[in-house]
């Protein structure tokens, strides 16, 4: 959870726990990319499709801003979520190695788009890939002083 204002902090609580079936207790600190806010971090473990239990749990709350990942599997590609108030949620697949796949459906789409003029490749791609989520994530990922933090890198 990247930031979520103080009241909504016990109901993301209770929507975790959910899903998961169990009893969470987040530790949650201040969020400084965003003054009156909390963060917390969370690992879990569970069966394939939880991630998207997760997501969909969180995703009604307008004020949220989260991530949820789930690792690949020998049963299942891994998962990535991301939401932010104003793009709402993104999802993606992602292989052994952690690189999104895209279906080759959306690249076609996203090719036909361009060639009619109606929006740039570059753009299209950029979204398939997440850009605008990971762009506006970015500062709400490092949580501060003492917090647990895990960097995303773009290679180039």
């Amino acid at each position: 959870m990247h930031s979520a204002p103080r009241a909504l902090c016990p109901h993301v609580e209770w929507a975790v726990a959910g899903v998961l079936g169990t009893r969470v207790g987040l530790d949650w600190i201040r969020q400084p990319a965003a003054p009156g806010t909390w963060r917390s971090e969370f690992s879990w473990q569970g069966e394939a499709g939880t991630a998207s239990k997760l997501a969909s749990a969180l995703r009604g709350w307008h004020l949220l801003r989260f991530e949820v990942t789930a690792e690949p599997s020998a049963a299942a590609e891994g998962e990535r979520y991301s939401c932010t108030p104003d793009l709402g949620i993104f999802h993606a697949v992602t292989g052994i190695h952690g690189d999104i796949l895209i279906p080759e459906d959306r690249l076609r789409a996203a090719l036909t788009r361009s060639q009619r003029d109606e929006t740039d490749l570059e753009a299209e791609i950029a979204r398939l890939l997440g850009k605008p989520w990971d762009d506006e994530l970015e500062p709400f990922r490092y949580a501060g002083e003492g917090a647990p933090v895990r960097w995303l890198h773009q290679v180039v």
